[in-house]
């Protein structure tokens, strides 16, 4: 089978096209090329994915594996999906995940589309996760076998039906085991680090990326406690994020966090640490994943960020979307973040947080 790998220049997608390589498959090596010209220096200087050194990384592992090698311009697209997405999001008061939005606009969207146009009969990656097949015969999405490198969280938006198309050659491999095959075939990546920024933000952080596009993100307002008191003044919507505890400039007898950003009134509004948790979340449009939805009132496992914690919560369908009730209240549930929802370890689908309701109840928070 003709099989693309998408190669970011690092040991886990080099191992994956490795794999595949010793199973028989024939095998060709993609990197996108998605830096804009200002964001090459960042990527030179943070081993950023996908620039002139992941490049260069790669290509020395495609060549080690004597297979073909292409890096395909996808800068446009990545700007317009992910760079522009990303900037809006904050500057309307919501804290995006671009691993998200890349994961399912140019991996497993541009990237897809162009390797069936190439012939090939899947694309691979070098993501922690697993697919697994149900007793109707269609593939599902599922965690990794090591929790601690699990990616499924940010692969939730890949398409159902793609799934029969995708591989994931190490997920069910550790890290390690990564890293020894790595180095048992010789491969000058094995001991790189993994990226852990976000991959097009430089040394401005990303304020920076929403005040050159959204310049009235950068404008100064007031903080407001939840009566709606002025105890003091921010300085741009894009410093913030809900949860937020650093950076308030604030003199408090307890600890204050950031509760809502109101784009609105250009205010930010903050409360105590009981005050930053909440009952229930609402997801207006959902992506499923499975064919059977869970009923109304379904208890289900739900991530609401990218780290390893989950809550348990029923769903209520509501149009298109959800709202999940949670069992225990949750901390800092962020507007623009993905819900992700979990039956064991398949996850059922998820999508982005449009809007909290805080718990009100001390009997809530664990």
């Amino acid at each position: 089978m003709l099989i693309v790998v998408a190669m970011s220049g690092g040991v886990d997608s080099s191992v994956a096209a490795a794999v595949l390589r010793r199973e028989g498959h024939e095998v060709i090596g993609i990197t996108m090329q998605i830096w804009p010209d200002e964001g090459l220096e960042n990527a030179e200087r943070r081993g950023g994915c996908c620039g002139f050194g992941a490049v260069r990384d790669a290509r020395a592992v495609a060549e080690l594996l004597g297979i073909p090698y292409y890096v395909f311009q996808m800068r446009d697209a990545f700007e317009r999906h992910v760079i522009a997405q990303f900037a809006s999001a904050y500057a309307h008061g919501r804290t995006p995940n671009p691993c998200v939005a890349c994961n399912e606009h140019i991996k497993f969207g541009a990237l897809l589309d162009k390797a069936r146009r190439l012939g090939a009969g899947a694309l691979a990656t070098g993501h922690y996760a697993r697919r697994v097949q149900g007793s109707d015969g269609d593939w599902r999405l599922a965690r990794a076998t090591d929790p601690r490198k699990d990616q499924s969280y940010v692969l939730h938006p890949i398409r159902a039906e793609d799934l029969a198309f995708v591989r994931f050659p190490v997920g069910n491999w550790s890290k390690e085991r990564t890293r020894q095959e790595a180095r048992a075939l010789g491969l000058g990546v094995s001991d790189k680090p993994d990226s852990q920024e976000i991959c097009f933000v430089g040394a401005g952080g990303y304020a920076e990326i929403v005040g050159m596009r959204h310049p009235k993100a950068l404008d100064a307002g007031p903080i407001r406690d939840a009566s709606g008191r002025v105890i003091g003044y921010h300085r741009g919507l894009a410093h913030y994020t809900v949860g937020q505890r650093k950076g308030l400039g604030l003199e408090s007898s307890e600890p204050l966090f950031v509760l809502e950003i109101d784009v609105e009134d250009n205010a930010i509004v903050v409360g105590t640490a009981a005050e930053v948790h909440a009952a229930s979340c609402d997801v207006d449009q959902m992506h499923w994943l499975v064919p059977d939805l869970p009923e109304d009132g379904t208890e289900v496992s739900v991530k609401v960020r990218s780290g390893p914690a989950e809550h348990p919560a029923r769903v209520v369908h509501r149009g298109l979307g959800v709202r999940l009730e949670f069992l225990s209240a949750v901390r800092a549930v962020t507007p623009g973040q993905s819900a992700v929802l979990y039956c064991g370890d398949i996850v059922l689908g998820g999508g982005p947080i449009d809007r909290v309701q805080r718990s009100n109840c001390a009997s809530l928070v664990g």
